[in-house]
């Protein structure tokens, strides 16, 4: 946004050490509508760029154009794509859109019931809002029955109110970009996500340890049928169901032998998956969100990419995704951004003129190069300049693609 040249003032709430290089940081909590709402009147705000899920699923979208405020974000009924797993699961069913059999179950005796329906590994997903951490892969009945006692016991607190059952599919995961103005629909760029915190993707899911943009697993020939079957029937049934989409759908696709099929939705572009797509973008960004925002996407220019690669490692604190470790000292930033090396903050705070870690995933250190194998060599040389001795991160960010393009 910093970049563009139609962006003249950016604020950022409430923001961090590292976006404070490049905007105007606001003590106001994403959790705050109230204070939100005053800040934008105060200021005189023309424009607004909602970022995290959980505003979104408040309404911020929804009151900010009741005020006439340009708006990038959906409103809360549209956002629902992201706050509850069964809406969407359900929207497929109403639009013939491709994904995984599933049940819905309010109790957990419901849900051990349903479970016998299901082969095993089967996939358990709290329906609400859990950062990223409320999807459960279970590799025996044992793990499944364990993963519904936890969420009806409240392990991801209201988001496991009602659990979501799903067919466990195979194939390969890609990550899918679209803008919408809640009509008109364009594509934005790939990325394919490391969701488990341990090499070899091992462990449990987090938010993402890191990603890497474009996928070349998703061909042309794959964005064209996710955009045919998966993204404008989405954008079409919600429109017609007048909740219409407005911002960005990222769609978490599974590459299977029946063709591309929908796993989940985010209403964001996500970490890491935006740090990626942001170092290859090229144009006026500010201007393509606001044409979005205004109902004018078909008239906006086709978003533009850097040929090249980047590739994010998320250096995150040690606990993670369990209890992180707060309070470690970060040093050696510049250290590692010689060279071209972005290092963007994410759970960081300043104290006593230090950077510190503030919360689970701390850091996203990115580079961009001609291959794969190229830039993730030169994101882990940056990692190793980094002085952060409680964080930690996995080593084996893009393997499928550096295997790939060593053959």
């Amino acid at each position: 946004m910093a970049q563009s040249p139609s962006c003249a003032k950016l604020y950022a709430a409430p923001g961090n050490p590292g976006i404070e290089l490049y905007a105007e940081c606001v003590p106001v909590a994403i959790d705050d509508l109230d204070g939100l709402i005053a800040f934008v009147r105060a200021h005189a705000i023309d424009f607004v760029v909602v970022g995290p899920e959980a505003p979104l699923v408040a309404g911020l979208a929804d009151r900010l154009r009741d005020m006439g405020i340009a708006t990038f974000g959906p409103g809360a009924a549209a956002a629902r794509l992201e706050g509850s797993k069964g809406f969407t699961k359900d929207l497929c069913a109403r639009a013939g859109i491709p994904t995984a059999a599933y049940v819905r179950c309010t109790s957990a005796e419901e849900a051990l019931a349903v479970l016998d329906g299901f082969s095993i590994p089967v996939v358990i997903k709290a329906d609400g809002l859990a950062a990223g951490k409320g999807v459960i892969i279970a590799e025996t009945r044992e793990d499944a029955d364990a993963a519904i006692a936890d969420m009806f016991d409240g392990a991801f607190g209201n988001a496991g109110a009602e659990v979501v059952i799903e067919e466990y599919m195979t194939g390969e995961e890609a990550s899918f970009f679209a803008l919408s103005d809640g009509t008109d629909v364009i594509a934005f760029g790939s990325a394919q996500d490391h969701k488990r915190v341990g090499d070899g993707d091992t462990g449990p899911n987090t938010g993402g340890m890191g990603a890497y943009s474009p996928a070349p697993v998703l061909t042309a020939g794959i964005e064209a049928q996710v955009m045919d079957r998966i993204i404008r029937p989405t954008v079409a049934t919600l429109a017609a169901e007048e909740t219409p989409y407005i911002g960005v759908l990222f769609a978490g696709l599974m590459l299977t032998d029946d063709g591309p099929k929908l796993i989940e939705y985010n209403c964001r572009f996500g970490d890491p998956e935006c740090q990626v797509l942001m170092m290859r973008f090229r144009g006026d960004f500010a201007a393509l969100l606001h044409a979005a925002a205004t109902g004018n996407l078909a008239g906006a220019p086709t978003p533009a990419f850097s040929h090249d690669y980047a590739l994010t490692v998320v250096m995150a604190a040690n606990g993670y995704p369990g209890t992180p470790e707060k309070g470690g000292a970060i040093r050696r930033i510049a250290d590692a951004e010689a060279g071209g090396v972005r290092v963007f903050h994410a759970g960081t705070a300043r104290e006593d003129g230090r950077i510190v870690a503030a919360g689970g995933r701390v850091l996203n250190v990115t580079a961009t190069g001609k291959t794969v194998t190229e830039v993730q060599a030169r994101a882990y040389a940056a990692v190793d300049k980094l002085d952060f001795p409680t964080g930690f991160c996995r080593r084996d960010i893009g393997w499928r693609e550096v295997a790939r393009e060593g053959k």
